[in-house]
């Protein structure tokens, strides 16, 4: 009694474990793509949409600056203080370390004191503009779960617009326009995130929210990407399932978030005046010191790793997939198209993952596995117990060849009926069946066939039917 009583508290906190081990993903982490299951046929593996963690993505980014003479200290040159606009006695001088302010100084650990920055050359063409585009590149396909924040060391410009690309920096769309008057700069009226709703989140908007000039306690910019976020998973992002369901079922929605390059084009420097006052053009500059940007590596929700390889990040694929953004079927692994990964049904999602290529079996230099002629299954007789399985493709020559290609194994060929697989060379059957993968009945051979009675004792070996590999699943079906 008492062994009984704790054989089924035992199966409960197996159950519970269980529970536990997925239940984050409710709220949006996918960390697992695959996890091993017990059933009735021993251990299958059960796969599941998964995704990298959200990381600093900064740490990747190669940064460029056009015009490329555009920073500051080549030839040195003085400029006023931030907090004084008419103290300019400071100097800026690329030869010499502590007076230099180059691009890398934008990405660096802030918490120093004094801070460092990246540093424009001063407005002496005025009233030539002063245009600056500062582009931030990852060579990696991004999508963005946090604000982009940056911080300037100057005034915060009078007008800027914040462009994404999703080709490499082969196009570029706005993402957000910055302005003291939007509808004097861009001709738009101004708006905040707060203006826009679930049916307007795409809108591109232009903001005087982060355009006030010389003010020393206002040196941030934000783009808001949480509070857009918030629309769908609410104020604190507790709904989270909701979120991916939107963005996984619609593509616009998930584009917006996702990049690859990101361009900042400073257009006007802060002026914090009506005029530009051309007896103090030192006074006018950019200034950056700090850029954030989180994300994760875009996997097609067929990884969870995101490795850095020769100055390239790349995606840890599963699923059998491949390629940076794993948005390929690996060779031999072509049995159906290739599909991205889905955050449906919450919480685990739905892996679609790449299998066998039909058109590979029976050559082993390219495929490293045995696959039964799935095309020819069918059902001949009503008191069949399985489907038939053509395995007229692999030649004798083959399967005895194992150390080309497994037999059996116990992830995607297992040994069907009750049958063991031994080395993953051949299969060993019960008494009733025959077949490389156990897969026919012995009566099937007697000249009358399989009768009924025959055919429900081998029904209470129940049957694993290889349709799960046709249709991608990783379950077994049980009778």
């Amino acid at each position: 009694m008492y062994l009984s009583r704790f054989l089924s508290l035992h199966a409960l906190w197996v159950t519970v474990s269980s529970m536990m081990q997925h239940y984050p993903s409710v709220w949006g982490h996918y960390d697992v793509c695959k996890t091993q299951i017990y059933t009735e046929e021993g251990k299958v593996w059960d796969y599941m949409a998964c995704q990298p963690e959200a990381r600093d993505m900064i740490k990747y980014v190669r940064v460029t600056l056009d015009p490329p003479d555009i920073t500051c200290g080549d030839p040195p040159e003085t400029f006023c203080a931030m907090g004084n606009p008419y103290m300019c006695n400071n100097e800026c001088d690329a030869s010499t370390q502590e007076l230099a302010h180059p691009p890398e100084l934008m990405f660096d650990l802030e918490g120093r004191h004094p801070s460092t920055f990246w540093q424009s050359t001063t407005w002496k063409d005025y009233p030539k503009p002063l245009h600056v585009n500062i582009t931030l590149s990852w060579n990696k396909t991004i999508e963005l779960t946090d604000n982009i924040v940056i911080t300037f060391e100057s005034g915060r410009p009078d007008q800027m617009i914040l462009e994404k690309s999703l080709d490499y920096g082969r196009t570029w769309q706005p993402y957000q326009y910055y302005a003291t008057d939007c509808l004097d700069a861009f001709h738009m009226d101004p708006k905040s995130v707060k203006d826009l709703s679930q049916h307007t989140v795409l809108e591109i908007i232009c903001t005087e929210e982060y355009s006030t000039g010389y003010m020393t306690n206002s040196k941030i910019i934000h783009f808001e990407i949480k509070d857009r976020f918030a629309f769908f998973a609410g104020p604190r992002l507790h709904n989270m399932a909701s979120l991916y369901g939107q963005l996984d079922t619609t593509k616009k929605l998930r584009d917006f978030f996702t990049i690859t390059d990101l361009r900042i084009r400073l257009l006007r420097p802060a002026t914090g005046e009506i005029y530009v006052d051309e007896q103090h053009l030192a006074r006018y500059f950019y200034a950056i010191s700090d850029i954030r940007v989180y994300g994760r590596c875009k996997c097609n929700l067929h990884a969870t790793g995101c490795k850095e390889e020769n100055k390239r990040l790349l995606c840890e694929c599963e699923h059998n997939t491949t390629g940076p953004d794993c948005g390929k079927c690996k060779k031999n692994y072509q049995g159906r198209p290739w599909s991205p990964g889905s955050y449906l049904p919450i919480p685990k999602g739905t892996a679609n993952i790449c299998i066998p290529s039909i058109s590979s079996i029976g050559n082993p230099p390219k495929f490293d596995r045995i696959w039964p002629n799935i095309s020819s299954l069918e059902v001949s007789k009503p008191n069949q117990v399985a489907p038939k399985l053509s395995m007229t493709t692999v030649s004798s020559v083959q399967v005895a060849n194992h150390k080309r290609a497994n037999v059996c194994d116990n992830e995607l060929l297992h040994c069907q009926n009750g049958g063991t697989c031994i080395n993953n060379v051949r299969c060993q059957c019960p008494p009733a069946y025959t077949g490389i993968l156990c897969e026919k009945l012995k009566c099937e051979r007697d000249p009358g066939g399989c009768s009924q009675s025959s055919a429900q004792g081998a029904m209470s070996h129940c049957p694993l039917l290889l349709l799960m590999a046709l249709l991608g699943a990783a379950g077994v079906h049980m009778c």
